[in-house]
């Protein structure tokens, strides 16, 4: 593993995520779970999230899009919080379920709704 990804990407996970909710991650990591971790750390985080050609905002309107579109929910709820976070804004998660419900249909948008309906809530934004 590339340590200087790893370290790039724990800052960028962190600034997104929130630092208590990784460091928690990474605490409940254990031998069978850890490298995982670790590789996702500096893959996704350091490697991908870590290109500044994409600025963080438009990196979590993409990441609710497709995450989304595959319909892994609880990704999803982490990373709606991810993109409160990174000042995606009520109205623009909005227009990003609409998409997903173009293109993924009306069932899956109506789960966004839901999960983004509880995330706002606890963010204070309902």
């Amino acid at each position: 593993m590339d340590q200087n990804l790893f370290e790039k990407g724990l800052v960028k996970r962190k600034e997104t995520l929130g630092a208590e909710y990784v460091e928690k991650n990474l605490a409940a990591a254990d031998e069978f779970t850890r490298p995982f971790q670790e590789a996702m750390t500096a893959w996704c985080w350091g490697f991908g999230w870590g290109d500044e050609v994409i600025d963080a905002k438009t990196r979590s309107m993409m990441n609710l899009s497709m995450i989304g579109a595959l319909g892994k929910m609880h990704e999803w709820e982490i990373h709606c919080r991810g993109a409160l976070n990174n000042g995606v804004s009520k109205e623009e998660i909005r227009a990003i379920i609409h998409v997903i419900g173009i293109y993924c249909g009306v069932p899956q948008s109506l789960e966004c709704f839901r999960v983004a309906r509880k995330v706002l809530e606890e963010a204070g934004l309902d």
